[in-house]
């Protein structure tokens, strides 16, 4: 609800002066700052000069509106009205008298500008919110100050906007000096920014050509180990076939000894040249459809064998719907036989159950390997997918690379890999792949190809 403190009439330039300094005292009276008052009176001036020249007359009325906390000013007038508001509002009309200029203006001082014109006459009603809360009880104060204040002269105002042009000049000259510091701190921080970035380039330089010389340097390693454990294998198992003769009960147990501790040996460096290969190489995918059932039956014939009937039995579930997917068919069966072999070194006893399931609207498919084995404690779980680590306790050890190689190929793939387990109940690895695996560059799947 406005209300309305003073009303002023415009018939002259000297109300035009009146109108400007009743502006500003209101706006100091309601307790807006020095610039807040240059502006209030500045819109206020700018429309009872609008009123004065393109109809000869006007009306003001100051007030406040305490429903929505704000200052209000309403010009009026019975002029012929403005033919286009919403150019002159917009700042787009233009005029040879200078018509539109103190409208558009005014709006930028002021928080809201409402026109209402035409043939009968123009009202123009502009707002401020107030800086501080305003009560009922405080509107006659407010009232009898603006009433016993005494207009000023048009030079006197004049002196008072020349002193608020200087101000404002210095305060901008301040301003412009601040920027200017600030300019100077911009450019040498610019300036230690790009030499920080320059070290690190060289940094990151040295140590892609350091993971280069490594990545050589393993698989040179890895390549010329695998020659002589071959050959140790080899031998011991002829050995052990009594090709050559009989042996003693202590020389077969220590070439079984051999023979185990260079299997062990083997899958190290195998583990250790796969892990190479990713790093070297692991964006090159292969990929093609892949039945699921035809994955599960290469599993099922790779480690049957293996099974014994002392240790644990191996469960591989078919799925129950068929299934294709397009991925890359060697890094996704490393994946599994990682997981199928880590659960089978260490679970003595029980079973292990590969089962699978589609996930997410169908759109992805989930691959788990459960166990009967001991567990893995929490400490563990969140150190199995790190390179080189190990169970803490474990009674068998390995090179620490399978499982991370698995989670560095599942993330190639567009997948990932994680671990549920709970001390004394198993562990349950899984990972989580795309039907369609997305191409790397250079590589778009064939329509058609896979679901």
């Amino acid at each position: 609800m406005n209300a309305v403190l003073l009303t002023l009439p415009v018939a002259n330039e000297q109300t035009v002066v009146e109108a400007r300094f009743y502006g500003r005292q209101l706006a100091a009276v309601l307790g807006f700052g020095v610039q807040d008052q240059t502006r209030v009176a500045t819109a206020v001036s700018e429309l009872a000069r609008n009123a004065l020249l393109y109809a000869g007359r006007g009306k003001i009325e100051y007030g406040t509106d305490l429903e929505a906390q704000q200052l209000t000013v309403q010009v009026s007038d019975q002029g012929p009205g403005i033919a286009s508001p919403g150019e002159v509002l917009s700042g787009r009309y233009v005029s040879t008298t200078g018509m539109g200029r103190g409208l558009s203006g005014t709006r930028r001082l002021m928080d809201h500008l409402d026109l209402d014109t035409g043939p009968s006459g123009t009202r123009v009603f502009i707002t401020k919110k107030l800086p501080t809360p305003l009560g009922t009880d405080e509107l006659p104060r407010i009232q009898a100050a603006l009433l016993q204040s005494r207009p000023v002269t048009p030079v006197q105002e004049l002196q008072r906007q020349n002193k608020e042009l200087l101000q404002t000049l210095g305060d901008l000259a301040r301003r412009e000096q601040q920027l200017a510091t600030l300019n100077r701190e911009l450019e040498d921080t610019n300036r230690g920014v790009v030499a920080l970035y320059s070290e690190l380039e060289d940094k990151a330089a040295q140590l892609r050509e350091a993971s280069r010389e490594k990545s050589m340097f393993l698989s040179y390693v890895s390549h010329e180990f695998r020659t002589p454990l071959h050959s140790m294998l080899g031998l011991s198992r002829l050995l052990l076939s009594h090709a050559d003769g009989s042996l003693s009960q202590a020389q077969e147990q220590q070439l079984t000894l051999l023979r185990s501790s260079a299997e062990e040996l083997l899958g190290m460096v195998n583990d250790l040249l796969d892990m190479t290969k990713a790093e070297a190489g692991g964006r090159d995918l292969k990929l093609e459809p892949l039945e699921l059932t035809q994955i599960l039956a290469t599993l099922r014939a790779l480690f049957q064998p293996l099974i014994t009937e002392t240790g644990p039995r191996l469960i591989i579930a078919e799925p129950q719907t068929p299934v294709i997917l397009y991925s890359d068919a060697s890094k996704l069966h490393q994946i599994l036989r990682n997981f199928i072999s880590n659960a089978l070194k260490f679970t003595p006893a029980g079973e292990v159950v590969v089962s699978t399931r589609l996930t997410e609207d169908d759109n992805w498919i989930e691959f788990s390997v459960q166990d009967s084995g001991p567990g893995i404690s929490p400490e563990d779980q969140r150190l199995l997918f790190r390179e080189y680590s190990q169970l803490r306790g474990g009674g068998k050890k390995g090179s620490g690379l399978g499982l991370a190689l698995s989670h560095r190929l599942a993330t190639l793939l567009g997948g990932r890999v994680g671990v549920e387990s709970v001390p004394g109940a198993g562990a349950r690895f899984w990972t989580v792949l795309p039907l369609r695996s997305a191409a790397p560059l250079g590589q778009t799947p064939a329509v058609g190809d896979g679901p």
